[in-house]
């Protein structure tokens, strides 16, 4: 999840129940996430078009949540942080029905990616707003309770869209052709979005404005100029962002063409999946082994400690790469391997991915603008990510399948060294006085 750039006002707002709000208000976080991330890949892939472009453009439309916070704290200037909520919510499913209308016109691939631009930019400004309403309505022990349902909802945006969606338009697919069916999932994507703003319109606390913190434009500027001078003021800390953008090298490579893998002919060096096929598999047993392996991640660390636990987080973010290299390798037939090996591949990625949370947590984003500097620490991984999945889609082409996924084992190894190097625990000054 993401956080707000500001401290939590002093006063709370009308009680309402957080479970009333805090699931459905993950869920329509999630959602246009996943859209943007996954659901826009496999449905590009549907449609014909190579996986250097799909890499590339689905790759640059996640630099919205790189960059969100630069205009983080201009939202703190809205009237009433659910207006800002519901707006998103509403406008972003728009435009994805929109999406689903520009499929069926002749420019359809320029219209849908400048559609699922405006989509991202709501949605990595939801995101902001959504975790503001979230910290200044419950206190610090309801924030702790409910973070479970926080982090389970809008894991299930992912179930639901790679799931539920993907097995949808596999089917639609071979019954109404594939332009059709996908402009079945993304009018279903925009109408959930609308509903679930509708429905937030009501449903949502009513939260205070900031007590004297940002009242005008001039105060946000101050505080992002304070913010970003501290934030780079810390000791070690290009040697950190470094890190923490290696740490996605692989995985930012595979999210991007492994499920691009599994449904290329095996002619082509993939696996012959069908879209319904990869929905399954990763809607339900990838989603479920994800979650047993980021819960038994986060408790094998609290138990070894970060820095000794980090070299093995690690190694368990390098598991996707080996299982995919293993199945171009391979390409085994029988679907109950194929099955285990992705759960095992998703079981790591969700183990390892708990390393570079809990780093940026713990040790860069300490000190003052604890908040401000997670959500810029979280920015630089995002922009790792997006980085290496803009060039996947070329070195694929270029290497075939095989190679590809030998040379993201080789790629991923360089965190692993630099692990050695980096100070794992939080200085006791965060910021060095020039």
């Amino acid at each position: 999840m993401n956080e707000t750039l500001v401290a939590a006002p002093v006063h709370h707002a009308p009680r309402r129940h957080p479970l009333s709000w805090v699931p459905t208000l993950y869920l329509a976080q999630g959602l246009p996430f996943y859209a943007v991330a996954l659901v826009a890949g496999q449905m590009l892939k549907s449609m014909g078009v190579p996986n250097d472009q799909i890499a590339r453009w689905t790759g640059l439309l996640g630099l919205a949540w790189a960059f969100k916070a630069l205009w983080s704290p201009f939202l703190e200037l809205a009237p009433s942080r659910r207006m800002a909520v519901v707006t998103c919510q509403i406008f972003g499913g728009a435009c994805l029905a929109l999406v689903a209308l520009a499929l069926q016109l002749p420019m359809w691939f320029a219209l849908c990616l400048a559609l699922l631009a405006i989509v991202s930019l709501a949605s990595s400004t939801h995101d902001i707003v959504a975790d503001g309403i979230y910290i200044s309505s419950l206190t610090a022990r309801e924030q702790a309770a409910y973070a479970g349902w926080q982090g389970a909802f809008f894991n299930a945006a992912k179930f639901l869209s790679l799931g539920g969606l993907l097995i949808l338009a596999g089917e639609l697919e071979e019954r109404f052709g594939i332009a059709s069916a996908w402009t079945v999932v993304f009018l279903l994507l925009g109408g959930l979005m609308v509903t679930l703003g509708l429905y937030h319109w009501h449903a949502l606390p009513a939260t205070p404005k900031l007590a004297g913190r940002i009242r005008h434009a001039r105060d946000v500027k101050a505080t992002l100029v304070d913010v970003f001078k501290t934030f780079f003021a810390k000791r070690g800390i290009w040697m950190a962002i470094l890190f923490i953008i290696l740490f996605r090298a692989g995985e930012g490579q595979i999210q991007s063409i492994g499920p691009l893998f599994l449904r290329d002919a095996r002619e082509a060096g993939g696996l012959g999946l069908s879209t319904a096929q990869v929905g399954w598999v990763y809607g339900t047993v990838g989603t479920a082994a994800f979650l047993i392996g980021s819960i038994a991640g986060g408790y094998f660390t609290a138990w070894l400690g970060l820095k000794r636990a980090l070299p093995l987080l690690i190694l368990a973010m390098n598991l996707p790469n080996a299982v995919f290299w293993y199945l171009s390798d391979a390409q085994p037939i029988s679907m109950p391997l194929i099955v285990s090996a992705l759960g095992l591949e998703m079981f790591g990625y969700g183990f390892g991915f708990v390393g570079v949370i809990l780093f940026i947590m713990q040790v860069v984003a300490s000190g003052p603008y604890q908040a401000a500097h997670y959500a810029l620490g979280t920015g630089f991984m995002q922009l790792g990510f997006v980085l290496f999945r803009t060039i996947s889609g070329d070195i694929q082409q270029a290497l075939g399948y095989r190679d590809f996924f030998l040379w993201v084992l080789v790629a991923a190894l360089p965190v692993l060294v630099l692990s050695r190097f980096m100070r794992i625990e939080a200085p006791d000054n965060a910021v060095e006085n020039n």
